[in-house]
């Protein structure tokens, strides 16, 4: 049983901080710091898998918050669209929570690698989606609406449930939805996926699941990863948030066909 950071070995606390460091970064330019941050978790000696998805909420959140803000900042996503979205995509996640506290995660790791393998065909079937060249008039409000606020309540969900690509997947949806740059798709991702990780901690924290001092330690690693990510992306642009996309959803896949098939 986990007892605390003092009975880990001192190098632990360090690795986790690189994790989350690196998990913060990869989360603000494309989603996907699960991917690396919530199995350095599930290593910690003694940490029971719900403790390790609701800290890992925790570290996350800090992060997201930090890059949604340094996005908004800097690329000024509609507002308008965004928050009903993240507002579902809130309470889609709580729910998710509650189904991931009661069934074991490996029940939809089948479904998600389908998902998975649908958004890397396209992304690089499509090399137009998400281009600034794509880039057309806003669509109305109401259609907008139509489009993205089921598709945040769906991702919402699967973020409560399981979490890694919750934000690759956020990004290809919205760009594709809403015709916009997947730099434009990753200012809004980071908000949405802010209201995801707040949404499930509304849930795991009442259960005591939340290690607080060890997810207060990597969302400050998490949140210099995220404001670092933030900046790289809106310097290098869509093309470059395209590229990590491919290769994170490529590394998320090999990691749970791994864990499925010889696990």
């Amino acid at each position: 049983m986990f007892e605390g950071l003092a009975d880990l070995p001192w190098w632990a606390p360090v690795l986790l901080c690189l994790a989350a460091l690196l998990a913060g970064w990869v989360d603000a330019v494309v989603g996907g710091g699960g991917l690396i941050q919530l199995p350095a978790l599930l290593l910690v000696p003694g940490f029971a898998p719900v403790h390790a998805l609701a800290t890992n909420k925790l570290g996350s959140v800090m992060g997201t918050l930090t890059s949604a803000t340094t996005y908004y900042r800097r690329v000024r996503p509609d507002l308008r669209t965004t928050l009903p979205v993240a507002g579902v995509a809130f309470l889609g996640s709580m729910l998710g929570a509650v189904v991931a506290s009661h069934l074991p995660t490996s029940v939809f790791t089948p479904v998600v690698m389908v998902a998975l393998v649908v958004v890397l065909v396209f992304t690089v079937a499509r090399p137009r989606v998400g281009s600034d060249e794509e880039d057309t008039l806003p669509l109305p409000a109401t259609t907008l609406l139509l489009r993205t606020v089921p598709f945040g309540a769906l991702v919402g969900f699967y973020d409560g449930v399981m979490g890694p690509g919750t934000g690759s997947f956020l990004v290809l949806g919205l760009a594709v939805l809403t015709r916009c740059t997947f730099l434009r798709a990753s200012a809004t991702a980071k908000i949405v996926n802010a209201a995801t990780n707040l949404g499930a901690l509304a849930w795991f924290v009442p259960l005591g699941a939340v290690e607080w001092r060890l997810g207060v330690l990597i969302g400050v690693a998490n949140m210099l990863g995220g404001y670092l990510g933030a900046r790289t992306a809106v310097r290098l642009g869509s093309r470059f948030v395209r590229a990590v996309l491919i290769v994170v959803v490529s590394a998320l896949l090999l990691r749970l066909g791994y864990q499925e098939f010889a696990g």
